[in-house]
């Protein structure tokens, strides 16, 4: 199901009715961009500690928003054993613009025609796309409804504003009282808008919003009065509604977070940084405040890539690249596991995903992140009880099974593989740093060392010295591949890094000792008296 901002609100009930009978929840979430040109100090490298990672990846995520957003509510199908049935939801967004929040984001060309590539209907994100705000966003706009003080912004821009109140007051000059008139099309946050700008501009009218668009009515003054006194319709009532509706897909974004539901994502770090930045609050500059602040809203986090990046070799699986070739193996006969597996299905209003794949879909690899789950910790149960008979299969009993990665979320190119949202992080199990001493090479930049090795593996690059850089790669057999490689060879000299024997700053304290010692020795033996 396709959801926008039409069709949101008149939705709102069912999804939460959704989200409180589900046993989890897949997501995914589409970006505008996912990394800023960012010069060269602040690009993220193997040698990046979280909290390094944290910080100049919060640039990009500030830089760009989120255009879709995919949700797959797993549900128990009651009476029947160890079956699920999927609900599966595109939701697309766009920022809120109202009075004082008119949002600045950006668009990466790579990211606009990777989804493009794949079908995305960027149409319905810029026309039709969920208005939404996080907490900060919303005490002020709050604080400007109830006081009075907006501004029309580009949900409706000034000239349209200004086309509808000509054309109705052509209407209200000659229009008796009681007559009405209906401004078609102008329908959920739009409609508000529109009334509000009415109602203050015009004193002898009355507006309502019916199903066929925003229908104006001319009343006398006293009858007018008397409507905003006595009727339900009140100002104070009128400008939460209001509220509610800028706020959007954010009221949806609290009952998630107030369910407390386990969350599944893949590879879902961008995903997290995002819901944190985008619908709760500006991310903190302190890495440890953000995981904290994500454990709060989310106590049950699990990462199918960490999971399944851990398993894989062991279980002999072919190499994959990506989710969708990752559900495709356990979906084969080469998971052992496969025929005794919980059974899946599509809710009504999904079945479109039952026979045609729609990879890059939020929704669709939304549900591809349930799946996966619940397949893999099918697999490490039955591994668990050996050749003895499975009890019956439940979820509990599956979360159970996954407990070890509960809350370890995979990260891409950082110091350590994983960040553990409910504790301190582990210790990296990186390859060891290497170094490379260049000789007959001068002026030699970072780059030109990068290239030198790219044909054989992959390598991050740092200068140490003028003459000597770090090498570090997440494949120990890359590690092992370099050293043998050059071995002996003459310009470019390759051996493991020791800090003790490599570091300019301990090379540096050593000089100053050795130069401290070589004059107390020379003082010593100068000072001593002739026998």
């Amino acid at each position: 199901m396709d959801v926008g901002a039409d069709e949101f609100e008149e939705n709102l009930p069912l999804l939460q009715e959704l989200v409180l009978g589900a046993d989890f929840v897949g997501l995914d979430i589409e970006f505008t961009g996912l990394r800023s040109s960012l010069s060269e100090p602040h690009q993220i490298s193997l040698f990046d500690l979280p909290s390094e990672w944290y910080v100049k990846t919060r640039r990009s995520v500030q830089q760009f928003t989120i255009c879709q957003i995919g949700l797959s509510l797993f549900s128990t199908v009651q009476g029947e054993s160890n079956k699920y049935i999927a609900h599966s939801c595109n939701f697309f967004l766009f920022p809120t613009t109202f009075g004082i929040l008119d949002s600045e984001f950006s668009f990466q060309a790579s990211s606009v025609q990777f989804l493009n590539q794949y079908g995305f209907n960027y149409n319905k994100f810029l026309k039709k796309g969920i208005p939404y705000m996080n907490e900060e966003q919303e005490k002020r706009i709050r604080h400007s409804i109830l006081a009075g003080n907006w501004k029309v912004r580009s949900s409706l821009d000034k000239d349209q504003i200004k086309v509808v109140i000509d054309e109705v007051t052509r209407w209200l000059d000659p229009a008796e009282e009681g007559a009405c008139m209906t401004l078609p099309g102008i329908i959920g946050f739009q409609a508000f808008e529109v009334q509000l700008v009415l109602r203050q501009a015009l004193p002898n009218i009355w507006t309502m919003e019916e199903d066929e668009g925003v229908v104006v009515k001319k009343v006398s003054r006293q009858h007018r009065w008397y409507l905003e006194h006595t009727s339900g319709d009140r100002a104070s009532c009128w400008k939460e509604k209001i509220l509610l509706s800028a706020r959007g897909f954010s009221v949806f974004f609290q009952m998630l977070v107030e369910s407390r539901k386990p969350l599944v994502g893949h590879n879902m770090m961008m995903d997290l940084l995002h819901l944190h930045e985008k619908f709760f609050r500006p991310l903190p500059e302190n890495y440890d405040q953000f995981k904290q602040n994500i454990h709060s809203l989310f106590p049950v986090l699990i990462d199918t890539k960490n999971v399944t990046k851990d398993i894989w070799k062991e279980l002999n699986f072919p190499r994959v690249s990506n989710l969708s070739e990752v559900y495709e193996v356990l979906n084969s006969n080469l998971n052992p596991t496969k025929n005794s597996g919980p059974e899946i299905v599509h809710a009504r209003q999904s079945e479109k995903y039952v026979n045609t794949k729609c990879p890059h879909e939020a929704a669709y690899d939304a549900f591809l992140c349930g799946s996966v789950l619940l397949k893999v910790a099918h697999l490490l149960l039955q591994r668990a009880h050996g050749n003895s008979p499975l009890p019956e299969c439940s979820f509990p009993h599956y979360l159970d099974t996954l407990a070890p990665y509960v809350n370890q979320v995979n990260l891409i190119r950082a110091g350590v593989p994983k960040v553990n949202f409910s504790g301190p992080d582990y210790p990296s199990f990186r390859p060891p740093i290497l170094i490379v001493s260049v000789k007959r090479w001068p002026s030699v930049s970072e780059q030109q060392v990068y290239r030198e090795f790219q044909n054989l593996c992959k390598f991050d690059v740092r200068r140490l010295t003028r003459s000597q850089f770090l090498l570090l790669t997440n494949k120990f057999k890359d590690a092992r591949s370099v050293l043998k490689e050059y071995r002996g060879h003459p310009s470019l000299q390759v051996c493991l890094y020791r800090y003790w024997r490599h570091s300019p700053a301990v090379n540096c304290v050593l000089q100053v000792c050795g130069i401290l010692t070589t004059w107390a020795l020379l003082a010593f033996f100068l000072g001593r008296p002739s026998s």
